[in-house]
């Protein structure tokens, strides 16, 4: 976990075998398959290799896009059985993302309305300090008002 970050947001830096096996999950769903791995690069540098962060951009093909399939592979793979927190960067990754949710048997996931980055980040830190699907979701959501200057 990254120095900073727990002592930002006020959480403990210590895992549990408990907290680990029960952890939420998070989706980063993107157009480009190259930015949704580079967050998850960075989310895993910050929050830990403990948090389930899986990245679903682009299309099957390679190209700029979205995949139904990707989406649904790494939601499942998220899901750890704390539930799993959907990020998406644009207009179209929303309604993909959307309809995966729709389809999907488990009831496990939720898109949230949030920053890309940094509602991925408050969310994977706080998840990996063991935060509930809940507590994840208005950390993600509450990032859009964190000032940069």
């Amino acid at each position: 976990m990254n120095f900073f970050m727990p002592a930002i947001l006020g959480v403990p830096a210590v895992h549990s075998i408990a907290r680990v096996a029960h952890m939420v999950g998070i989706v980063l769903v993107s157009h480009s398959e190259r930015l949704a791995h580079g967050l998850r690069d960075m989310l895993v540098q910050v929050a830990g290799e403990e948090v389930p962060i899986e990245a679903a951009g682009g299309t099957d093909d390679g190209g700029l896009g979205t995949s139904y399939d990707r989406i649904l592979v790494a939601i499942d793979r998220a899901d750890r059985g704390g539930g799993v927190l959907v990020l998406t960067d644009l207009g179209s990754a929303v309604l993909t993302a959307q309809t995966v949710l729709e389809d999907r048997v488990a009831n496990t996931a939720v898109l949230v309305d949030a920053p890309f980055v940094e509602g991925a980040v408050a969310a994977a830190v706080l998840a990996g300090a063991g935060a509930d699907l809940a507590e994840c979701t208005r950390a993600a959501t509450e990032a859009r008002d964190v000032r940069k200057l």
